[in-house]
């Protein structure tokens, strides 16, 4: 008797539909959508740092938390998923509070000095800041003693200004496929380091490609020859092929 091959055909499921209400507002959503991406989905502004379009969420600079109602703690919206008649807050004096308290943690943790940075003018963090009315910090600063790798022929990394976003590690990871980047140490003293922590010039996996300095939200990745205020990151070259690469999938 001839053998017959048995295969397994994969079943992908189909996003179902959802309703669910933010800041008392019906909206429509799939479930295979999280907060964040319903909310944006339907025209709703929810701050955010280290979300990119495209890229897994990890939910590192909580500047996205929301309230649900029902549950006694605040929850990331990039990393929650929607749910079917879930009730979520947005914008309360509670959330207002947290955030300038994250981003404040932000600012005292590295050494940001807008005023000399090549990103001022340009900076998610910096624009954060201000929607926020952060002119103020009341914590102390830390003032880590951390270097700049210059090596690179193209670009810098100032570890001064590094959020630890991860968007650079993830869009090199996933979009790129060179997974040149990633997180070392724990706390406090987690730095990005290139391929188990060697100068980035002299890396073996990387192409040179820049996505990872046009996803960056500070000055933490730049080009060189960039004076204060010169570097203007452009994601939409990069949010294309993450679209295209979605629609091949």
């Amino acid at each position: 008797m001839p053998l017959i091959a048995l295969v397994r055909k994969e079943v992908i499921p189909v996003p179902r539909k959802i309703s669910m209400r933010i800041d008392g507002e019906m909206i429509s959503a799939t479930d295979d959508q999280s907060i964040l991406q319903a909310a944006r989905a339907n025209g709703k502004y929810m701050p955010a740092l280290c979300y990119m379009e495209g890229l897994s969420p990890v939910g590192a600079c909580r500047l996205c938390t929301v309230e649900v109602s029902g549950v006694n703690r605040l929850l990331p919206a990039c990393t929650t998923p929607a749910a079917d008649r879930m009730s979520v807050t947005t914008n309360s004096p509670k959330l207002q509070q947290y955030r300038k308290i994250a981003l404040e943690l932000l600012f005292v943790e590295r050494n940001h000095i807008c005023a000399v940075c090549v990103s001022n003018g340009h900076c998610e963090l910096q624009n954060l800041a201000i929607e926020h009315g952060v002119t103020s910090v009341r914590y102390p600063y830390s003032y880590p003693k951390l270097p700049v790798d210059v090596s690179h022929p193209r670009f810098v990394l100032d570890h001064n200004r590094c959020v630890l976003c991860t968007r650079c590690v993830r869009v090199c990871a996933e979009v790129e496929g060179a997974h040149v980047w990633d997180v070392a140490s724990r706390g406090t003293n987690s730095l990005i380091v290139c391929e188990l922590d060697r100068p980035w010039g002299e890396s073996t996996g990387c192409t040179n490609c820049g996505k990872c300095v046009q996803v960056c939200p500070t000055g933490a990745l730049a080009e060189k020859g960039r004076a204060v205020e010169e570097m203007v990151k452009r994601e939409e070259p990069i949010l294309q092929l993450v679209s295209r690469r979605g629609a091949m999938s």
